[in-house]
């Protein structure tokens, strides 16, 4: 994240992305994935996810989540981050704080025994406090030998989802909204927005259930 700065565009960083991870014998799994173009993605202010990297300089202010899922030795891993570009406001810093804070206390609850509700119960708490929105179409899932699968992660409050045990390998990603969380996807047929141009953050985990505390397989800040 460290190429995060105003004037890069997001198809440098896709570019710098793809060419590091098949310099790891890997391969970016969003590439070709239902037709989509590239091999990460990079969303920008009201883009909600699935941003396809383009030609657009970043701009001081801006605030972009890049997501990498990579495909590495028959098993697929899933990330996400978000950076505020140059200095930025308040409003962006508390925003990306929020929700990787929320993502990390949330993780914290995935323990043998508990219910799977406890993600989005827990990640309800902190955007409700903060003032913040949850978008509630696109969810964590399980994944392994395969890119998207059981279980299904809710990350608003529900009471849904298996008794979490041992092995159970899943992504925990939500998307906080400053403003309302209704959402729109563009004519590409990827790019989701926020219905009222709010800007969103989101970050993600993919974690591994153990016998006593979760296991983050995808470390990074």
């Amino acid at each position: 994240m460290d190429l995060v700065q105003v004037g890069i565009t997001t198809d440098e960083l896709d570019r710098y992305a793809h060419d590091l991870i098949v310099q790891h014998a890997a391969y970016p799994a969003p590439l070709n994935y239902r037709g989509y173009p590239k091999s990460i993605c990079t969303s920008v202010n009201n883009v909600l996810c699935h941003g396809i990297p383009n030609s657009r300089e970043l701009q001081d202010g801006d605030i972009i989540s890049i997501d990498v899922s990579i495909f590495y030795k028959g098993v697929f891993g899933d990330c996400c981050s978000t950076r505020v570009v140059g200095e930025g406001d308040s409003t962006a810093h508390k925003l990306a704080k929020v929700t990787r804070d929320s993502t990390l206390a949330a993780i914290e609850t995935c323990k043998p025994g508990t219910r799977l509700s406890s993600v989005g119960n827990t990640i309800s708490k902190y955007a409700k406090e903060a003032g913040l929105s949850i978008c509630k179409e696109f969810i964590g899932h399980g994944i392994g030998s395969y890119f998207h699968g059981l279980p299904e992660v809710y990350h608003y409050a529900n009471s849904h989802g298996p008794t979490l045990r041992p092995g159970m390998v899943f992504t925990i990603e939500p998307i906080l909204m400053e403003g309302r969380d209704t959402m729109a996807i563009l004519a590409d047929g990827w790019t989701a927005v926020s219905a009222d141009s709010k800007r969103a953050a989101q970050f993600e985990h993919t974690i591994l259930i153990t016998d006593s505390e979760p296991e983050i397989l995808s470390p990074h800040r």
